[in-house]
């Protein structure tokens, strides 16, 4: 069964959530359109300060609604856009994906996966403690997982809405994991 977008949202600008909109339109190259991330260069306040001329791989903000039902058990309340994101989905492991992987958003719109969303302490200016709660630690490899959602680069453009379908497309072997960017 193929994953959903539940919600859409997107800031023109720099706010740490994004208000839910009925729908948003994403473009090839660029991003969200009307959202402050959206560019060919990178837009991410504290990046564009010392490389302002690198790559925007962060148009496209994703995240599995699955997180914050993970997160009201433990207490905390956050809903769809409260974390900055863009796309909210449910029925799709973002997190374990490769890079590179596609992902198809309702009839039109095509996003590559590029990376982790690397966690910044804004996330406690927004719920204490809840910075803590984005990480998880392989008692066995010691290795850390990041879990507030993927970054993404739009290459085919078209509108998305909540009840979208998500349809993943893997990329050839040999996948090679998401790393925070």
């Amino acid at each position: 069964m193929p994953g959903q977008v539940t919600a859409v949202s997107r800031h023109a600008t720099y706010s740490f959530s994004k208000p839910n909109h009925d729908a948003v339109t994403l473009l090839a190259g660029l991003g969200v359109e009307g959202d402050v991330h959206a560019g060919r260069t990178i837009r991410h306040q504290f990046r564009m300060t010392y490389e302002p001329e690198a790559p925007n791989l962060r148009q496209v903000h994703l995240m599995h609604e699955e997180l914050f039902d993970e997160l009201a058990l433990k207490g905390y309340d956050v809903s769809a856009g409260g974390l900055g994101e863009n796309v909210t989905t449910r029925g799709v492991d973002l997190l374990g994906l490769p890079t590179g992987a596609l992902l198809h958003l309702g009839d039109e719109a095509v996003v590559e996966v590029t990376g982790l969303r690397n966690p910044c302490s804004k996330i406690n200016d927004y719920r204490e403690g809840l910075l803590g709660e984005m990480f998880a630690l392989d008692p066995v490899t010691g290795a850390f997982t990041f879990k507030c959602g993927v970054m993404a680069v739009v290459r085919r453009g078209g509108t998305v809405r909540p009840h979208d379908t998500v349809r993943v497309e893997l990329p050839a072997l040999p996948h090679r994991p998401l790393e925070r960017i």
